[in-house]
């Protein structure tokens, strides 16, 4: 019996792997995203400067993306607490980042194996060596820059547990282009242009350049199957999507980070009852502002592109998520 790793845990899966005997070109588009996917490869360890210092006193995240900024709790601290504070926050944001990514090393093996047809199959493969590649990036930027990783969120852990346990290929693709990386873009887009740490800018854009074609194949992929859904198939996925999407809207909470700063667990609890408060009002950050309008269009769009945002869907949208959807849709140009 092979001994795991004490940070880790089992997934039980069982699913049908497709064998094909013929690995002719079905689908152009698909094809040309494997090609682009070839093309544009970086290595992790050759294109980035892991040798550039950080300045601590600028932190690697901005401070106004940490829950307290500007609050008592903040001014209350002097500017070393301030720098803590910034590198345990960052610490456990990117750590969130760290264990997606390697979920979705996970789940795109399976997908190599469970997708119906050469031309999915190959550009799958692609992501896999992506994924990889990102997960090794916030691997080395935790260990050797911020010097902490926390472990992976139960919203985080729920989410890739289901999808890798579930054998319908459309779910896990649903689950990880529509779900897990409609967030994770918005966040590296808003850490691309804000991070203070010049390697954690030039990292996620590299990242994204990345993204933008695993989001592609969600939309190629995806239509086709979605329109020939059963109409209970049709439930189970859209119930699936709102569940997961409404837990990665409003679950993930850095508590562990507040802990290790020395929170107790009232403090802990008003600064998220502070949290929820100041996203809703108009103070909120202008960045963050951003974000979540970024994030929003983003999911509408997609949703809308792979035929997944029916009726109810948006409706459920609207009212328990409060997600703009009128005002994201897509121009009829």
């Amino acid at each position: 019996m092979v001994t795991l790793p004490e940070a880790s845990h089992i997934v039980h899966s069982e699913y049908d792997v497709v064998f094909l005997h013929d690995q002719e070109v079905q689908k152009e588009d698909l094809r040309r995203l494997y090609e682009n996917a070839k093309r544009d490869q970086w290595n992790a360890s050759t294109y980035i400067d892991w040798a550039k210092p950080v300045d601590l006193e600028q932190g690697f995240v901005a401070d106004e993306l940490i829950d307290i900024y500007d609050s008592p709790y903040w001014h209350k601290m002097n500017a070393a607490e301030k720098q803590e504070m910034n590198r345990l926050f960052s610490a456990w944001r990117l750590s969130q980042l760290f264990h997606g990514e390697h979920a979705a090393v996970l789940v795109c093996s399976q997908l190599a194996n469970v997708l119906p047809d050469s031309d999915t199959k190959f550009f799958m493969s692609t992501q896999v060596m992506d994924e990889a590649r990102h997960t090794e990036f916030f691997q080395r930027y935790l260990h050797g820059r911020v010097g902490q990783v926390y472990e992976q969120s139960e919203v985080g852990r729920e989410l890739f547990d289901y999808i890798l346990s579930d054998p319908r290929w459309y779910i896990k693709v649903i689950g990880l282009q529509l779900v897990g990386e409609t967030f994770a873009v918005a966040l590296f887009k808003m850490l691309a242009e804000t991070a203070k740490d010049d390697l954690l800018r030039e990292g996620c854009k590299l990242i994204l350049r990345d993204e933008s074609r695993h989001m592609g194949f969600g939309m190629l992929s995806l239509p086709e199957q979605v329109q020939q859904l059963s109409p209970k198939e049709r439930e189970e996925m859209e119930d699936f999507t709102i569940h997961f999407l409404r837990n990665t809207l409003t679950g993930g909470f850095p508590r562990e980070a507040y802990l290790d700063m020395g929170f107790n667990n009232h403090e802990i609890d008003e600064i998220r009852k502070m949290r929820r408060d100041k996203a809703q009002s108009s103070d909120f950050v202008l960045f963050r502002q951003l974000f979540k309008r970024e994030m929003h269009n983003t999911l509408v769009n997609n949703l809308f592109k792979c035929g997944v945002l029916s009726e109810s869907v948006r409706e459920r949208l609207e009212n328990e998520l409060r997600v703009d959807v009128e005002g994201n849709l897509p121009g009829d140009d």
